[in-house]
């Protein structure tokens, strides 16, 4: 046998006993990878080196793997290294070689889950360090073991189907992995369902994991949630294992029809209100609430023809409210009938049983109550001609009492008449006016006046109607139209000059009473016509000219003016025109007679009386300011206003503490007759230091005196209240002056120092002082 075959085959078993761990074998093999075998044929390149296969997690450490040797030196001549992954690259000192035998070594643990295999390159050198070899690869490959468990990618699966769904309809699917080698059994993964609810609904594929239903029978209503305890195993089922959780929801559908929870129901309702509710109707469905297979729509069948009830469905109970939409009377149907029925608001499954209770009965009794009185008709709308006497019949706005049963007496009262013009009767309801109603009245918008009246019932407690009245005012042609006064109050007096003069009427009347006036000239005074012509602008205003040349001065002229009423208005007016001579552009000459001797439209009986006015007016002017003349002078009396006791020209003033005597600076004496004039200071004042401060009181102001007989008491009053005044000094204290002036003829004034009282001072010298001083006199000396 050649002996490279040989070597091959001795490669392979070793390989094979490394990879199974034979025990035992610890010689590694020996390789020549750099032996050539010569052949006749053709020269052969070096030998490959095959992958040199090892367990993962080996234990016994270090361990020999493979012996490479070179022939090209002698045993010790040949120094050999390794360098790659595992040596001297990550992960370091995996791998190591005797340098001087070529052993390979293991020195660490294997992960194949981290590094699968390791290329290195061995290199033969002699002692020298020179290259005996090219460099070889050596590959090691790491042999799988089972040494990791699959997982779940979740720890709970979840999946949706709906009730009664057919066998085989897909939920969900399981996934897991296996860091094992998945070209081995290792990571041969199988699912299967270890517990599920009895009996078995789902199933699952061992090799994909989907989860399926097997058979028919889910309902929702009897079980709404599955819980799944699933297992996966590697070594094809029969490894490792792992667990998981999977949950399937059911999804309701419409199986379940709504039912009444009786098949009758009994309520009452009061007449004559709406929008209130009656009562509850009760369902049950078993689907799931707040979806459309719950929600229940009621329906009603019979007795309702004129859609006076309603159902409407709770969101929350999923009750039918019964309500009322139009009021119900007593006196028409005492009771009433429905026939109402149920569904959901999602169609019922074919296959769905048929509800035992789906309509049912609702009797409704109606309760009588006393109801308000109900106009005629409202509003009631009816016209009346303008300026109606008082006493006109308007209309008769009466009303009627449903309460057929109730024996009851009705009652007609006002509420709005803004203008009082109404009178209602309040026995039959007949309304008439007590008034002339004014055409200017501002409540009368439009033509139509608005009033309000009530009717009341005598029940306990009376219910009231209210109807509302609206009166159309008809026009009335009783106003004939009057001439405006013109623009221009002059005419030229040649009929070619000028551009006539503008004439214009105004009617109280509202149309079609009113305009288009017509202008005519009176057929009373034919002579008119042959002077004058008059020719229509608009429907309001004419122009008048002159037909030939007429006399300069004033002309007084008569209008017939009649309104386009039925019957028509018409009225003569007299016009004043003042004719003067004009130039060639219609404009009147200087000095043309009568221009401004009077206007147009303007009578010399309107002069007069204007004057007369004027003078009557200045007249009473004059009388007024004479008689507010002679107020004034009897006021000026004051309290010495005759000439008797008006005995001083003049008061001096010495409180300056001026010049003495020689200040004569006249003081005014009208500020003791008018003391209304007299300014008084604000504010606290001044306080005596010799009074004690605990007897201070705030006086209370004294009223000015309003006439000149009212001055004797005021000065009285308020010497008094000098007197005991504690803010001011005492009546005899001596006061310090800084100057009192000098040449003084004057006696001294030590006698106020030395006097103690009143009682000390003799005042009858006073008497021989003169008349001046007699009024003193009396009042300071002896009786």
């Amino acid at each position: 046998m050649d002996a490279a075959l040989l070597l091959v085959l001795w490669l392979l078993a070793q390989s094979l006993c490394l990879s199974l761990g034979v025990p035992g074998w610890r010689r590694p093999s020996t390789l020549y990878p750099w032996r050539r075998v010569p052949t006749p044929s053709r020269v052969r390149r070096a030998w490959v080196i095959p992958p040199i296969s090892v367990s993962e997690n080996h234990k016994r450490l270090p361990y020999p793997l493979v012996q490479i040797k070179s022939d090209k030196q002698q045993l010790g001549g040949i120094i050999y290294s390794i360098q790659g992954p595992g040596v001297d690259e990550e992960p370091r000192g995996v791998f190591s070689i005797d340098k001087f035998t070529g052993k390979v070594f293991l020195n660490a643990t294997l992960d194949r889950e981290k590094t699968d295999r390791f290329r290195l390159r061995a290199f033969a050198l002699d002692l020298g360090g020179s290259t005996l070899e090219d460099p070889t690869d050596l590959e090691i490959v790491v042999v799988d073991q089972n040494d990791n468990r699959p997982a779940f990618l979740q720890e709970a699966f979840t999946g949706r189907v709906l009730e009664g769904a057919a066998p085989g309809t897909y939920v969900t699917r399981a996934e897991a992995t296996d860091a094992d080698d998945p070209e081995t059994d290792n990571a041969a993964l199988r699912f299967s369902i270890l517990h599920q609810a009895s009996p078995e609904l789902f199933s699952i594929d061992e090799l994909t994991g989907e989860i399926r239903t097997v058979q028919v029978g889910l309902d929702r209503e009897a079980v709404a949630v599955y819980n799944l305890t699933l297992q996966v195993a590697d070594m094809s089922g029969d490894g490792l294992t792992a667990t998981a959780s999977a949950i399937v929801t059911l999804d309701d559908i419409n199986d379940n029809a709504p039912e009444f929870t009786r098949n009758e129901f009994f309520m009452e309702a009061t007449e004559a209100v709406s929008g209130v509710d009656v009562g509850r109707l009760e369902v049950e469905d078993r689907d799931l609430p707040g979806s459309p297979n719950w929600v229940a729509r009621f329906t009603i069948l019979e007795g309702d023809p004129d859609g006076q009830f309603t159902i409407r469905t709770d969101p929350k109970t999923n009750e039918g409210v019964l309500s009322i939409v139009k009021a119900l009377d007593y006196e028409s149907c005492e009771h009433h009938e429905l026939k109402v029925s149920v569904e959901n608001e999602a169609p019922l499954q074919v296959a769905a049983p048929r509800a035992k209770w789906g309509q049912a009965r609702v009797r409704v009794r109606v309760q009588d109550t006393n109801e308000a009185p109900v106009f005629q008709e409202n509003p009631l709308r009816t016209s009346l001609a303008e300026g109606a006497p008082p006493g006109t019949l308007v209309a008769t706005f009466s009303a009627w009492d449903p309460d057929t049963e109730q024996l009851q007496r009705l009652s007609y009262s006002k509420d709005y008449d803004p203008e009082d013009w109404l009178q209602v009767d309040p026995a039959t309801g007949r309304i008439q006016t007590q008034r002339v109603l004014s055409p200017a009245s501002p409540f009368l918008k439009g033509g139509w006046y608005r009033a309000i009246v009530l009717a009341q019932d005598d029940a306990s407690p009376p219910r009231t109607a209210t109807g509302t009245l609206s009166v159309e005012i008809l026009e009335v042609n009783d106003h004939a139209p009057v001439l405006s006064l013109p623009l221009l109050g002059r005419l030229c007096s040649e009929p070619h000059q000028g551009p006539g003069l503008l004439l214009g009427a105004t009617d109280e009347d509202l149309p079609p009473h009113g305009a288009p006036f017509h202008f005519q000239l009176s057929p009373r005074l034919p002579e008119l016509s042959r002077n004058w012509s008059l020719s229509q602008v608009n429907v309001s205003h004419a122009r008048l000219r002159p037909r030939h040349q007429v006399p300069e001065g004033l002309h007084r002229l008569t209008l017939l003016l009649r309104d386009s009423g039925q019957p028509p208005q018409q009225r003569e007016q007299p016009l004043n025109v003042t004719v003067c001579r004009c130039s060639q552009d219609g404009v009147c000459l200087p000095g043309a007679a009568a221009l401004r001797a009077g206007g147009a439209g303007v009578s010399l009986g309107a002069l007069v009386i204007v004057l007369a006015s004027v003078l009557l007016l200045l007249l009473l002017v004059l009388l007024v300011a004479l008689r507010a003349r002679f107020q004034q002078q009897s006021r000026g009396k004051g309290l010495l206003g005759s000439p008797q006791e008006d005995l001083r020209d003049n008061v001096l003033n010495y409180d300056e503490q001026g010049g003495g005597e020689e200040d004569q600076d006249a003081y005014d004496i009208s500020q003791l007759r008018h003391p209304t004039a007299l300014s008084l200071p604000l504010g606290p004042p001044p306080l005596r230091r010799d009074a004690p401060q605990g007897r201070l009181h705030p006086k209370p102001l004294r009223a000015l005196p309003t006439s000149p007989l009212d001055i004797a008491d005021f000065i009285s009053d308020g010497l008094e209240a000098a007197d005991s005044d504690p803010s001011v000094p005492p009546y005899d204290t001596a006061l310090i002056y800084d100057y009192e002036g000098e040449g003084s003829v004057a006696g001294t004034l030590s006698s106020i120092l030395s006097s103690q009282g009143d009682e000390d001072q003799d005042y009858d010298y006073l008497s021989d002082w003169g008349p001046r001083f007699a009024r003193l006199a009396d009042m300071y000396g002896h009786p």
